[in-house]
Order: structure tokens, then sequence, then C-alpha cells
């Protein structure tokens, strides 16, 4: 489902709701376990105090390279604000934050639309993507990781996903800000 990662490359700054808005037909799945490894089950969709459900779409792969889809929805009444970049990090399979560089940007993947202040209202969504390559550059020990945390910044709390991350040797992973997608 590459047309969810091409969605990135389109998303604008305009206010949600506003002038041409209108239902899209792109849409972000649950993952899907990959054939012969057992993936452990995404958490339920719950809608936290913040207001800020996050959901992460499947593994994307285009010739070595890797990306998934977050998805930030407003499950509150009052609206909700984001603004920059989603706070994100690789976690192994005991749950540990691994050491990954995570650089903001454009990718491969998904072109960085920048930092934009975006007001959410109930049941409106912004997306993020998180990219990486499946690089090794050297005979060294190739870096993978489990989970993905993400909160939609620093100050709150972060939900894990469960995310494969092939990250080869280059231990690196690119970051999108969030921007707009008008709701379903």
């Amino acid at each position: 489902m590459v047309g969810g990662l091409v969605l990135l490359t389109s998303c604008g700054t305009e206010a949600a709701g506003g002038p041409g808005g209108g239902p899209t037909s792109a849409s972000v799945s649950t993952p899907t376990p990959t054939v012969g490894r057992r993936t452990p089950t995404p958490p339920p969709p719950t809608c936290p105090a913040s207001g800020a459900m996050i959901t992460v779409g499947p593994v994307e792969p285009a010739l070595g390279h890797r990306a998934v889809v977050l998805k930030l929805t407003n499950c509150r009444t009052a609206p909700i604000t984001v603004n920059g970049y989603p706070d994100v990090a690789v976690l192994n399979a005991r749950r540990r934050t691994m050491n990954v560089t995570i650089e903001h940007g454009t990718s491969y993947m998904a072109r960085d639309p920048g930092p934009t202040r975006i007001r959410l209202r109930k049941g409106e969504s912004a997306l993020a993507a998180v990219s990486w390559s499946s690089t090794v550059e050297v005979a060294e020990d190739k870096a993978s990781g489990t989970y993905l945390a993400v909160a939609r910044h620093r100050d709150e709390r972060p939900v894990t996903w469960p995310v494969d991350t092939d990250l080869g040797t280059t231990a690196k992973v690119t970051l999108t800000a969030w921007c707009l997608k008008f709701p379903n």
C-alpha cells in the first residue's frame, strides 16, 4: 500500500475541513504478521486522556527501503493540536529503546512537509511517516527492532506498536512532520 505513503507527499498545511477539503479514499490499516515470524498483537484502539489516538500501518517495502504511516486521530469532542514531529523510538523484543538515530526530513519513501500547526476536530486525523533503509554498509551486526513507541510529542505517553524494523547496519530512521489528512 505505497498509496498511503504517496498521500504524505501531497499533505498540505490547510486547516482541517477548510476549502477543498473532502474525504479521501486512502486508509491506514493495522499491521499484518510477517510470514514465518510471530508478530506481537497491536494495542487495542482506545481513546487516551490526551484525545490523540495513534495507529501504525503495515511496513511498506520499496527497493531496500521501508516505511510505516503513523495516523493520529482526535477521538475526543474538543479539538486537539499537533505541531511538528511525533516522538518515536525503536524498541527491541524486550521493549527496550535501541540506539537508533532519528532524523527529521524527507526520505526515499516520504516527503517531509515540515512542521506546521494543525488543529484537529473530533474524528479528524494527521499523518506522519517513519522510514528506514535495510542497507548493510559493512560486515557488522544488523540492527532490527520489534516495536515502535509513538507519541504525539515528547510530553505524552507513547503507545507501543509491533513493527519489524530491519535497519541493516545504518541504525537510522527518518521521520516526517505531522501533516493534514481529511476525515474519512
